[in-house]
């Protein structure tokens, strides 16, 4: 049989790479609940329809079928998840009655979707979400929250210094229909893709699909221009001259949410007015992230405020949540080589074989090992010491243990070449050995990590 290929957008970490995926993970998870937010888990699908509802992604959708259907039976009726705050959404309807509101949430799984793979783009990937979920109403600070919650999870990552951008859905939407737009929605999709063709184009899609005259269409591109770290863009917004009722509320929403956010942790969110998004489930606050000096990556984290995603026509339920796109950032962490694994392996200890029949023996001081919580594993072969030692040592295993012909046991370091006697019930190596640690690959890159 030939080498399989790589199937394009579906990513296969090597071991030293799953070992950064899950430093990554550990830290979202320790982040998340520190800050009170249970762990769900939903399942993969979900209705079709329901999919198809929440913005322009009905390319992207990936529907079940069973292989063996008959040509007129068509698909199930079901997709895979693309995000999962539809399927969360769906969970709260469903469970309302069992949920303490605000409901805190946070899941970590897999989602799907069919788009042209790329660098940081995959067809099945990692997301990280956190939501919190009111009943009928939702208080504006828990919009500071989430994103600060995100923040501090950046600030223990071993990656670049990452920047939240946050813009207010009504703030662009009042905006442009101030501005004289049409069709406010066309504004908003052709403003998202500044940074992909340029603010002359985008001029040209204003006019052209969103009714704006010539000088409302630069109004608009001077707006999306308009970035700060406290509340200073309030005034610069209504320098431009644009008057409208959903502009006043969404200028107030968004000065609120940056104004504590920059009083509890000043810099993590900077208010960015070209910030859309392109779920049409946002109904204020949205959020971007990106890392200093990878812009051009794009965003590594969004997410923002919803208002009736989740609703039985009785009881609404607001949420706002916000969404670290794990695989993503994986794509420029270890794509990028901008991090590195201590080792390949979670082994901290080979136990050496003398000759297979004291096998036994080794698996004794392996298991002692083992439960004191030291990872360990027995050399495979009695092969002599010396390639004992290179065995560990391609395995990234920092240490070897001995035991001679006397019942004298040591333990050597094969990285310095030090080695002592030590005792299996109580012999411990250093903390930062334990387990395998991350860091950024560079100085240069350290700097720019907080």
């Amino acid at each position: 049989m030939s080498r399989p290929a790589a199937l394009s957008g579906f990513p296969e970490w090597l071991p030293s790479e799953r070992i950064v995926e899950l430093a990554i993970l550990d830290t979202v998870r320790r982040v998340f609940e520190l800050h009170g937010f249970s762990s769900l888990e939903t399942r993969a699908v979900e209705p079709l329809e329901q999919m198809l509802r929440k913005g322009e992604i009905d390319k992207e959708v990936y529907v079940l079928r069973r292989l063996h259907a008959a040509s007129d039976e068509g698909d199930a009726g079901l997709a895979l998840h693309f995000d999962l705050t539809v399927p969360f959404a769906r969970y709260v309807l469903q469970n309302a009655g069992h949920l303490e509101f605000p409901f805190r949430r946070y899941q970590i799984q897999k989602a799907w979707r069919g788009e042209r793979p790329q660098e940081g783009r995959y067809r099945e990937f990692t997301q990280a979400d956190i939501d919190i979920v009111g009943r009928d109403t939702l208080a504006f600070h828990h919009e500071v929250e989430v994103a600060l919650v995100m923040a501090q999870v950046f600030r223990e990552l071993p990656c670049p210094q990452a920047v939240i951008l946050v813009n207010n859905r009504k703030l662009a939407e009042g905006f442009f229909l101030g501005a004289g737009a049409s069709d406010a929605a066309a504004a908003m999709r052709a403003i998202d893709k500044l940074d992909k063709i340029g603010p002359l184009k985008v001029a040209a899609l204003l006019e052209s699909e969103a009714g704006l005259p010539a000088e409302g269409a630069q109004q608009c591109l001077d707006m999306a221009a308009i970035r700060s770290e406290d509340t200073s863009f309030v005034e610069r917004v209504r320098a431009l001259g644009v008057e409208h009722p959903l502009l006043d509320e969404g200028l107030a929403a968004l000065a609120a949410v940056v104004g504590a956010a920059h009083e509890r942790m000043p810099g993590a969110l900077v208010a960015d007015l070209k910030i859309a998004r392109g779920l049409d489930y946002y109904t204020g606050t949205v959020y971007e992230t990106q890392l200093t000096g990878y812009e051009s990556f794009g965003s590594v984290c969004s997410g923002g405020r919803y208002d009736s995603l989740a609703s039985d026509g009785k009881t609404t339920y607001p949420g706002v949540g916000i969404s670290l796109g794990v695989s993503r950032l994986m794509g420029v962490l270890v794509g990028r080589g901008l991090v590195t694994a201590s080792r390949s392996v979670p082994t901290c200890v080979l136990v050496a074989v003398s000759d297979e029949e004291s096998r036994r023996t080794s698996d004794d001081i392996a298991a002692a090992l083992r439960a004191r919580g030291i990872s360990t594993e027995v050399a495979p072969k009695a092969d002599k010491f010396g390639k004992q030692i290179r065995h560990a040592d391609r395995r990234g295993i920092p240490y070897v243990w001995f035991l001679d012909a006397d019942g004298v046991h040591s333990v050597k370091d094969i990285r310095s070449g030090d080695q002592e006697t030590a005792d299996p019930a109580t012999w411990s190596p250093p903390q930062e050995d334990l387990h395998p640690s991350v860091r950024l690959a560079s100085p240069e890159n350290e700097e720019n990590h907080p």
